[in-house]
């Protein structure tokens, strides 16, 4: 049952240069990051918030679980510095699913709706795939954005494909210098 007023913190954190997004908003609870997502989209994070928890009060707070500072490495190039990150989304048994296969998504690489319906041993469930991707609420972290189209093409983002492009080639630069980093004698 929705309380009927529920306390999150939320923190902003500047988008790095040439991002096409501006800050993104990171929300947390008790039990882990529930939203993040980017400045402009705040009416669909409300909405997400709200459809699960019921009323929600945000309250400023510094690096909620710590997700804060690891966003912040993300955007420095630390890939892997959301991969183990305490997330809390909600959703239903089959969401929770496509989200968790989200994660099994190496950064850098793509997977396609198709692909992510496998994953979870739900082949014919593609454009359920879809929708739950795009009732994500914590984006990055949950990478829908390295989910396309079966012919690789860019297909919808909340945050826009502007965003999704630059998060993929974000990605793919610092994955490619980590490989040739490894690589090295």
């Amino acid at each position: 049952m929705k309380s009927s007023s529920h306390e999150l913190v939320i923190d902003r954190v500047a988008a790095p240069d040439g991002a096409p997004f501006g800050a993104v908003h990171v929300v947390a609870g008790p039990a882990g990051v529930c939203a993040i997502d980017f400045a402009g989209c705040e009416a669909r994070m409300h909405r997400l918030l709200a459809r699960r928890f019921g009323g929600v009060r945000l309250v400023d707070g510094p690096d909620p679980c710590g997700a804060s500072t690891r966003l912040r490495a993300y955007f420095d190039g630390a890939l892997e510095a959301l991969d183990d990150l305490a997330v809390d989304p909600g959703g239903t048994a089959f969401q929770a699913a496509a989200w968790r296969a989200l994660r099994a998504i190496p950064a850098g690489q793509t997977a396609s709706y198709r692909q992510q319906a496998a994953r979870i041993g739900r082949p014919a469930a593609v454009r359920a795939i879809g929708a739950a991707n795009g009732n994500n609420p914590i984006a990055i972290a949950l990478p829908c954005h390295r989910v396309v189209g079966s012919d690789g093409a860019l297909t919808g983002y909340a945050g826009g494909l502007a965003a999704k492009r630059w998060l993929l080639d974000h990605e793919a630069r610092h994955a490619a210098r980590a490989r040739r980093q490894r690589a090295a004698p």
